[in-house]
């Protein structure tokens, strides 16, 4: 007989808001199917979560490995449905418009949107799509960030990245009503994790010569203010447990310390305000012209 115990795929567990995620919801009963990029991390997490938690070794930009990954799930799940999917692996990759390698953007794109969608495709029959397999459609959850409506400077790559998801994630929930899949969008502010320790996975020097580079140099210390202010990620693990049990039902939550100032204020400004409080908030400096 079929386990009655819910289960949902989270990617990105090694760290952070992918780990704290899958403790949460292990805690509360369920069992989640983990990507992870390397073997040693697949094994620490068994070790630490216990049986409860199932590995899948992955790459979001894999989707020869996501589909394989499926097909264990699939076989696990013995012709239940899926309750949850977890988009939640992501990097973020900073540097001014003008100047960054477009290839960035791209490997910026192909994790944080692509992966998004190559993930769905493959886990989307589990969760309901697939009208033979017993149980109640899941929910997907998609983790966007305050990014996803703010286009921070110097962090264009990472908000261009997230806005699109944003716009996937509101597409997607539109034509899933016809499978009863619901979806819904976590966009947190700064977190307490090792995104922040990367420094946007950025490296200042590459923009020395150009009139961006003494706001590059100050990044890392900005990230360390943001992450010192942040949520701690187990406040992200909580909400979307929350989300997949039903509890929580709107389409978008934005959930970060310091709200009014970080989220609310920016929404409510007249962008060209927000635009010269930004401008000075980062240190930029207008070019002088030559006479």
């Amino acid at each position: 007989m079929a386990s009655k115990t819910r289960s949902a795929v989270v990617t990105g567990v090694s760290s952070g808001i992918g780990r704290a995620i899958a403790q949460t919801l292990i805690g509360d009963g369920w069992r989640v199917f983990g990507s992870v990029r390397k073997e040693e991390d697949a094994e620490e997490l068994k070790s630490s979560l216990g049986g409860a938690f199932i590995p899948l070794l992955f790459d979001v930009t894999d989707p020869d490995a996501i589909e394989s990954a499926a097909q264990k799930v699939r076989a696990e799940l013995d012709g239940q449905t899926l309750a949850g999917l977890v988009n939640n692996a992501g990097v973020t990759v900073s540097g001014p418009l003008l100047y960054i390698d477009p290839d960035e953007v791209r490997r910026q794109l192909e994790i944080n949107l692509f992966g998004a969608l190559h993930v769905t495709q493959a886990f989307a029959p589990m969760l309901g799509a697939d009208a033979s397999l017993k149980g109640k459609p899941g929910r997907i959850v998609n983790m966007s960030s305050a990014a996803g409506k703010i286009g921070w400077p110097i962090q264009g790559p990472y908000s261009m990245s997230k806005h699109a998801l944003e716009a996937f994630s509101a597409s997607l929930r539109r034509e899933l009503m016809v499978h009863g899949i619901d979806v819904v969008i976590v966009g947190p502010g700064a977190v307490k994790t090792a995104i922040w320790d990367k420094g946007g996975e950025t490296d200042p020097a590459k923009y020395r010569d150009t009139e961006y580079y003494d706001v590059m140099t100050g990044l890392d210390e900005k990230y360390a203010e943001l992450a010192k202010d942040g949520l701690e990620p187990e406040a992200i693990g909580d909400l979307v447990r929350d989300i997949l049990d039903g509890r929580k039902t709107k389409t978008r939550y934005a959930v970060m310390n310091n709200k009014f100032i970080m989220w609310t204020l920016p929404m409510l400004l007249p962008p060209r305000w927000f635009d010269r409080i930004l401008f000075k908030q980062f240190g930029f400096r207008k070019v002088k012209k030559q006479r």
